[in-house]
């Protein structure tokens, strides 16, 4: 999720929820007596509601559990409403039209015989009401293979079994009696592994990422300049609120309909990918068509992740040991982040290329990537709305705030873990919510968010390796399936590569896809022919097109291109695909 710290959250009967601050404000959405307010992205409008009548409040319980509905992964079961109601009743109510307290489902549907996918987000109720109009029923393809996904507005949300419901659909809330907390999933598994398959058939095509109004490449939810503490949680789902308080599906006949409803949305990274920073950086959703709405396209978390481990280039973001949600009373539970991990199709660790876990890699990188992407982006984002002004006043101080809570004390804990200081000073008025924001970046750049650039003299530039930021041209990327190091030579205002003589497990395939591989299968559920979380791009590409071409040192060894963008103290370089790995311990110039 991504807003800013509340209150922690109070822990309820059955399994321990995880220990972490939540970060759903409790003014997110909603305030007392204010008007709609309409947000216009890329030609999607998002009504944020203000509700008068149930607005959440500092005592508000943030513990709830969800009804999952008999035979959830049929038709009639997707139909059937889930309903809402509090852990622990002691602790207060739970009411869906809250928005601090809403919780949400995503489905995703999948066709074995032809890979198509289609997306059909089941109803939230209260437990003991009836909807404002009845849920439509799908028309599902022969064997079609569904996946559930929820987010939750709240602190913790229990799934909670009718009838066998938990196990005919499969669902995970967590492990080792300790919930994920504001997510869980039901046969995601099952879900990816026939999407891969399909994938790997040619039936189902991954959409390109497409090149941002920055220059770079399309960001995505595995993208360190996306994540924050806790990456790929809760959904894009959203639902109609009547005047009297009754949910109903957010579709084009109920919103006739429903003339005075509002909008309750999930705060989530996947909302805020697909609406606040595509359509800032112009950047497009992969979407999919609403079996409830009549075909209308629409974004969901199971194909984000998707195009995530299709095209995200190294180094890509997966689930740590010390995410939030893959704690277990506050220590690090390496079978609940692999859990986790399987729910949003990402290798648990153990599994042929997949990614080791360490929050302090992932801080490193966190810190290397994301604030130089917000500095270059500010110019974009500026004049954007925030997806939380209780938060922020612009999507740019939105960014800045949630890198900071983030990376610090009560998110993933880096700075203590790196021994660094957060890069973004954040401005806050006498309410807290953030207005401004200066970004000073290692190589001495920053004009208080700008364009990207920064206004004094830098000494040293930041590299951009096949789409990668390196602060200070100084690190470790991967490059063609190899940890290569990266140093910025003053003396010869030359960028080095240093790579090892092999090169690394799971290179692309020629078509780009990353190398299958599988995953394992515990609690007697399908294996799922996992795609590869490799971070080795598929075909590297340089973010300026015709770069001059520094000719390498030793002419057997991969051709590099750089330029010296000395306006904004970047370089841009690109490994030449058509070239082979370094066959030896080498040194390029």
């Amino acid at each position: 999720m991504f807003t800013l710290p509340k209150p922690r959250r109070k822990t309820g009967p059955g399994m321990t929820p995880k220990q972490r601050t939540p970060r759903f404000s409790p003014l997110m959405l909603i305030g007392a007596g204010i008007t709609v307010f309409l947000i216009l992205i890329a030609g999607m409008v998002l009504i944020v509601p203000r509700l008068a009548s149930h607005a959440a409040n500092a005592n508000v319980n943030a513990d709830c559990s969800l009804i999952v509905p008999r035979n959830p992964l049929t038709a009639r079961g997707l139909a059937t409403p889930y309903q809402l109601v509090a852990t622990d009743a002691n602790n207060g109510p739970c009411n869906e039209a809250n928005a601090g307290q809403a919780a949400f489902v995503q489905g995703a549907v999948i066709d074995p015989a032809t890979g198509k996918i289609s997306v059909y987000n089941p109803l939230v109720i209260d437990k003991g009401t009836q909807p404002a109009v009845k849920p439509v029923v799908p028309t599902l393809p022969a064997n079609a293979i569904v996946g559930l996904w929820f987010g939750f507005n709240g602190g913790n949300l229990t799934l909670q079994d009718q009838n066998g419901s938990l196990n005919a659909g499969r669902c995970v809330n967590g492990a080792n009696n300790s919930i994920f907390g504001q997510f869980a999933y039901c046969n995601a598994r099952a879900f990816f592994a026939s999407a891969n398959t399909a994938i790997q058939k040619g039936q189902l095509t991954v959409p390109a990422l497409g090149t941002a109004a920055d220059g770079m490449t399309c960001p995505t939810v595995r993208d360190f300049a996306v994540i924050d503490m806790d990456q790929s949680d809760n959904v894009t789902t959203t639902y109609l609120v009547t005047a009297n308080g009754q949910m109903a599906q957010n579709t084009a006949t109920n919103v006739a309909q429903q003339q005075n409803a509002q909008t309750q949305i999930n705060g989530s990274d996947n909302r805020l990918l697909d609406i606040a920073m595509d359509g800032a950086l112009n950047c497009q959703p992969w979407t999919a068509p609403d079996l409830a709405n009549n075909g209308q396209m629409v974004p969901a978390l199971p194909l984000n992740e998707l195009q995530a481990a299709a095209h995200q280039a190294a180094p890509v973001a997966i689930v740590p040991l010390g995410d939030p949600m893959a704690l277990n009373n506050g220590n690090q539970d390496s079978n609940k982040m692999n859990l986790y991990r399987r729910g949003v199709d990402q290798l648990p660790t153990g599994r042929a290329g997949a990614d080791a876990g360490d929050t302090t890699t992932y801080c490193k990188n966190y810190l290397a990537i994301a604030p130089a992407r917000i500095q270059l982006d500010a110019q974009f984002t500026k004049n954007r709305p925030s997806p939380d002004p209780a938060a922020a006043n612009s999507l740019f101080t939105f960014l800045a705030q949630r890198f900071n809570a983030g990376f610090g004390d009560g998110g993933l804990n880096c700075a203590k873990l790196l021994n660094a200081t957060t890069p973004i000073q954040v401005t806050t008025d006498g309410n807290g919510i953030a207005t401004d924001a200066t970004i000073t970046l290692a190589n001495g750049g920053g004009n208080n968010g700008g364009n990207g650039g920064g206004n004094g003299q830098a000494t040293t530039p930041n590299c951009n390796v096949n789409g990668t930021v390196i602060n200070g041209c100084t690190g470790t990327t991967q490059i063609n399936g190899q940890a290569c190091q990266v140093a910025f030579d003053k003396a010869t205002n030359q960028v080095n590569f240093t790579c090892p003589a092999t090169p690394t497990q799971g290179q692309p395939t020629p078509q780009g896809q990353p190398t299958p591989q599988g995953q394992p299968t515990p609690q007697g559920q399908p294996t799922p022919q996992g795609q590869g979380n490799n971070p080795t791009p598929p075909t590297p590409q340089a973010n300026n097109p015709t770069p001059p071409t520094q000719q390498a040192s030793n002419p057997t060894q991969p051709t590099t291109q750089g330029q010296q963008n000395t306006g904004t103290g970047n370089t841009t370089v690109a490994l030449n695909p058509a070239l082979a790995p370094c066959p030896t311990p080498c040194t390029t110039k």
